[in-house]
């Protein structure tokens, strides 16, 4: 089994569209979450939303052509992995031979916002009407494709789609790929860009949305105030390599990926399982590969929806998985309580926090709890960063469907 490193990051985020930015105000406790500016919202139950800004692609020398053909979510995948490949310096044709160099980027919904104007279109024009290049811009595999054609990887391209658990298992497949020889370096990770009228409504009539109209008591994780999550957009993006290839080029190492696990609850298709058996063993398997040992250093990047199950099945099954005086030990935080739900970018999002706590040693916070629900009695991190010096990091995230994912990483 090979070793596998993360040279490259990248991201488009509601807090920043580079990793310094996001990452700086995420340790300041910056909120990102607003009043919904891209449609009319008269209708809509829900009226706040973590809306990436002043997002403009061709600052990522993404050309006229592929803007134009492009939903916004495919992107804002290639606008971060252009930065997570500029990050790693790796060059196809002299460290990685393009047949070995992979893709694995996921979306949970994919290209919904073309889907809507085409629709539109449809019922306002007639069939003649859609556009040609409707089917390749709406499907969920063409984030991946796209990058892959960008950036000449010729190798294997598997784009994942477990909806919030996305980015999660994108980079563990990623991680895999390489591990066990079937490529040498992979553009990996997650994106979306769903903030849009029906959406909304879909999300919003499942009872699973937060209808506050304070932007700054919306997103609760782990607060007994908390009434449901906040749509968020965005992409993750990371360039991992074969451990041997990445030190002899002198690359610049963030962390090694070290475990990963994959679960299914096959229970109900949205809700968790309330014993939290299979998310538990989800993130004891990562812990397992990554060889943790109990008085280790771990931080949690929780999934930490703000949803009132999620949040006490993920306290249940963190304590189960690790033990409960090990879980009392964790630091954790839901850095959800800034950036919203990214859906299929919010694992891989995360993932890039998680490597940045391990390179800075510092945790961002989990801003706004105020009123912990005594069912989440572990360690939050509320309102302020902290320094901490992590020995592991894990992130863990539950999608609809019941698919659970968990990536640790260590340091090197």
């Amino acid at each position: 089994m090979k070793r596998v490193v993360i040279t490259g990051l990248g991201c488009i985020s509601p807090l920043g569209n580079n990793v310094d930015t996001m990452w700086s105000e995420l340790l300041k406790g910056t909120c990102a979450i607003d009043y919904i500016k891209a449609l009319n919202t008269d209708n809509l139950t829900v009226k706040v939303a973590a809306e990436v800004k002043d997002f403009k692609p061709e600052e990522f020398d993404i050309d006229k052509a592929m803007i134009r053909h492009n939903d916004r979510y495919a992107l804002y995948a290639i606008a971060a992995a252009t930065q997570a490949m500029r990050d790693s310096g790796l060059e196809v044709g002299k460290d990685v031979d393009s047949s070995r160099f992979g893709c694995a980027i996921g979306s949970g919904i994919g290209g919904i916002q073309t889907f809507c104007r085409e629709h539109a279109s449809l019922m306002e024009n007639g069939p003649r009407r859609v556009s040609p290049l409707f089917i390749p811009e709406m499907i969920a595999n063409i984030a991946s494709g796209n990058t892959a054609i960008v950036f000449h990887a010729e190798g294997p391209n598997l784009p994942v789609v477990t909806a919030c658990a996305t980015g999660t298992h994108s980079i563990g497949e990623a991680y895999r790929m390489i591990r066990e020889g079937r490529a040498d370096a992979m553009i990996t990770g997650g994106t979306e860009a769903a903030i849009c009228e029906i959406a909304i409504a879909g999300f919003a009539n499942s009872k699973a949305l937060s209808t506050s109209e304070d932007p700054m008591a919306a997103s609760l994780p782990f607060d007994i105030r908390r009434k449901g999550f906040v749509m968020g957009e965005g992409s993750g993006i990371m360039i991992l390599e074969d451990y041997e290839i990445a030190r002899k080029r002198g690359a610049h190492i963030y962390a090694e990926v070290v475990g990963y696990g994959n679960s299914c609850d096959a229970f109900h298709y949205t809700a968790p399982r309330a014993d939290a058996k299979c998310a538990t063993n989800c993130i004891k398997w990562a812990l397992e590969e990554a060889g943790y040992k109990e008085g280790e250093k771990v931080y949690i990047n929780a999934h930490g929806t703000g949803t009132p199950l999620n949040d006490k099945t993920e306290t249940l099954a963190i304590k189960q998985a690790m033990g409960e005086a090990a879980a009392r030990q964790a630091v954790i935080s839901s850095t959800k309580s800034m950036m919203g739900h990214m859906l299929g970018a919010t694992g891989a999002i995360e993932l890039v926090i998680c490597a940045k706590t391990l390179q800075e040693g510092k945790v961002a916070p989990t801003i706004h709890l105020d009123q912990p629900d005594p069912e989440c009695d572990l360690d939050y991190t509320p309102h302020t960063a902290r320094d901490f010096a992590a020995d592991l990091t894990i992130s863990n995230s539950f999608g609809f469907g019941g698919q659970n994912a968990c990536v640790a990483l260590r340091k090197i």
